[in-house]
């Protein structure tokens, strides 16, 4: 209960209560604490569900001290909405919190401070709830999961855990309630010998298929057995693009790309992959290209019990390739035993292209801008090569198009290249084959904000966000157009979706060590720092001079305070690709805000800025990582001098 001292406009309604606090929070030092508050108020504030609501005035929100309840009006699915997307959020923090979920009456009050406060047994069993959990764990009441289970697509993630005695010898009915990357699917600790079990309300564990579910299914990343890491584009391009031929199919659940993506290169136990990720069937399989030929071999397995339900080895002419991917989706519904709708038979059979030499430049160019930044010239010129080669062959192919713009709209704002539309002819020629292809309207939203058209921005950005919410593309821009409206927090709920979307990405760690830099949240720049430096490590394992994999390896080294290898490395990448403007700018960022070495900054920032182009010397006037020179005549004057080369 949180109460006022004077209270007035009483009112009880059932309503669907989140409460949720840090675990540890009273161990913490009092500094500490705010800390840990804030990060908690960031995780909450970045919730889609969140934001929804309290746009719609639908939701009250009380701060606890060390958390906080919030009071949903509309569905139980809210407030459980709300705890997965928090819990995702959190899912590679330190910050600990545990959850509970109650459906209940709520009396509100208002006191003569105008402050709402709550009080009922709606929020007091959410809080018990709360209180039996550990950190990580959704609890969910019995009334809540009885509302959930009507629906199929919370059912698999609903574990009955029984009753249990809680505060004044009540007892409540809990269930923990995960799913494959949010929540704790470990048994609560409080409640270990404590929870006396009651039949199910759930259905069966997703690997177990009840009657009338709906099946669900995990691709893994198909292996390359071509003998060349170099083709590793092209096994990754057909899983890919089986997932999401699948994932057109509303008779089925498919895990995402990203989720699958963490088993890559893995040998891994597929009974155990459907057990962790409550699925009933796992695809796992291989490509070898050579030779103008492909062979690829598939299976589908049960994940109840590891058996073969479908297997097919599929040995082609290269030309084939589009033919095969429908028949691995196509077998794999059969075998299922699903029926498709006419428009989901037609998307699957739709291709951005017929013409597989054009497929292929794609696929490698589309591999190319996801292991590099965007600063980097040499490759963003390949990456247009290869596209506009593609484009050649097929003039219909929208993917390419837009990947050709967001090319040159990085050309111009990162590296100052001069001439051209900045990849406004090419977007237009994407939307114009395809008005409904998200990536183009969040790259055309790019070109209008590095022309300061920030409201017809946002509108493209809206549409490309209701579009496809989960594109790598669409969340990257998204946070760029907001961290340049200096809307930093929503910024980084963006670049945190970007940076779970691809693996391979290391720019947005970057960014994400901005922002919370700025926001100050030192854990948590210090986690973006470590995933960062993760990442090209990786990459670096792979290609040892890689520039942007080096220049992003030293920011992160900075910024956890390993100050000799991040100069080293530093130095290395400066030798590599000396003419990467954007590789200087995050260098004297790093120098300016990590390392304490202004003059040093200003000196590595001086060529930058003579070559950059609108977007990112903007960019450089509200970046907090450059707020240690900004006020500095040297850096106000290199600044001028910029904008009035762009403007001649």
């Amino acid at each position: 209960m949180v109460g006022s001292d004077t209270q007035r406009e009483v009112k009880l309604e059932i309503v669907h209560v989140l409460f949720l606090d840090i675990v540890g929070y009273s161990k913490a030092l009092t500094d500490q604490q705010q800390e840990l508050v804030d990060r908690l108020n960031q995780a909450v504030r970045g919730s889609e569900e969140f934001q929804k609501a309290a746009a719609a005035e639908r939701l009250i929100k009380i701060p606890t001290g060390d958390g906080m309840a919030l009071i949903f009006y509309n569905s139980p699915e809210q407030p459980v909405n709300c705890a997965t997307e928090i819990s995702r959020a959190l899912k590679n923090s330190s910050l600990g919190v545990r959850m509970g979920v109650h459906s209940g009456p709520v009396t509100a009050v208002t006191d003569l401070n105008d402050q709402t406060n709550a009080a009922g047994i709606g929020i007091n069993v959410a809080q018990r709830l709360m209180d039996c959990g550990d950190a990580g764990h959704i609890l969910v009441s019995k009334r809540v999961a009885e509302d959930l289970q009507q629906h199929s697509r919370w059912r698999a993630h609903l574990h009955d855990l029984g009753e249990v005695e809680v505060k004044h010898g009540e007892r409540i009915h809990v269930f923990n309630f995960y799913t494959h990357d949010a929540g704790n699917p470990d048994p609560p600790k409080k409640l270990s010998g404590a929870a006396v079990k009651s039949p199910p309300i759930s259905a069966p564990a997703a690997k177990k298929m009840a009657k009338g579910q709906k099946p669900s299914i995990c691709v893994l990343p198909f292996a390359n057995m071509s003998g060349d890491p170099e083709q590793e584009y092209f096994s990754d391009g057909i899983t890919e693009d089986i997932i999401t031929d699948l994932s057109r199919i509303s008779a089925l659940h498919v895990v995402s790309r990203n989720t699958a993506f963490t088993f890559k290169g893995k040998a891994v136990d597929l009974g155990r992959v459907a057990e962790q990720l409550q699925v009933n069937y796992v695809v796992e399989g291989s490509v070898r290209k050579a030779a103008g030929r492909v062979r690829i071999t598939a299976q589908l397995i049960d994940g109840a019990n590891d058996g073969h339900v479908w297997a097919e080895r599929y040995d082609r002419d290269l030309h084939d390739i589009f033919a095969i991917q429908d028949e691995i989706s196509h077998a794999i519904v059969a075998a299922l035993k699903l029926k498709l709708l006419p428009e989901e038979e037609k998307a699957i059979e739709r291709r951005g292209t017929e013409n597989v030499d054009a497929y292929n430049l794609y696929l490698m160019a589309r591999q190319s801008y996801a292991t590099a930044f965007e600063g980097d010239a040499r490759r963003l010129d390949g990456i247009i090569r290869m596209c506009r080669r593609a484009v050649e062959i097929d003039p219909n192919y929208a993917d390419a198009w837009a990947l050709i713009a967001i090319s040159e709209v990085a050309l111009r704002a990162t590296a100052g290249r001069k001439g051209g539309d900045a990849g406004l002819g090419a977007v237009e020629r994407a939307l114009a084959l395809n008005p409904d292809l998200a990536e183009a309207h969040a790259v055309k939203a790019r070109i209008l904000s590095e022309e300061s058209r920030f409201d017809e921005a946002d509108h493209e950005i809206d549409v490309a966000l209701r579009l496809d919410p989960k594109s790598y593309q669409v969340n990257r821009a998204a946070a760029l157009l907001r961290f340049r409206q200096n809307r930093i927090q929503e910024a980084g709920a963006y670049w945190e979706a970007a940076f779970a979307l691809e693996e391979t990405d290391f720019g947005t760690g970057g960014m994400l060590i901005t922002v919370y830099t700025a926001l100050g949240q030192h854990d948590a720049a210090q986690g973006a720092a470590k995933r960062t430096l993760e990442r090209c490590e990786k990459i670096l394992a792979q290609d040892s001079h890689n520039g942007s994999a080096l220049g992003h390896a030293s920011v992160a080294l900075a910024v956890i305070g390993e100050r000799e290898r991040a100069q080293e490395r530093m130095e290395r990448a400066l030798l590599v690709d000396p003419e990467n403007v954007t590789m200087r700018y995050n260098f004297a960022c790093a120098l300016a805000n990590y390392l304490h070495d202004k003059e040093a900054a200003l000196e590595m920032i001086r060529p930058a800025l003579e070559q950059m182009g609108g977007g990112l010397v903007h960019h450089a006037k509200i970046d907090p990582d450059l707020a240690p020179i900004r006020d500095d005549p040297r850096f106000q004057e290199m600044v001028t001098a910029a904008e009035r080369r762009l403007s001649g």
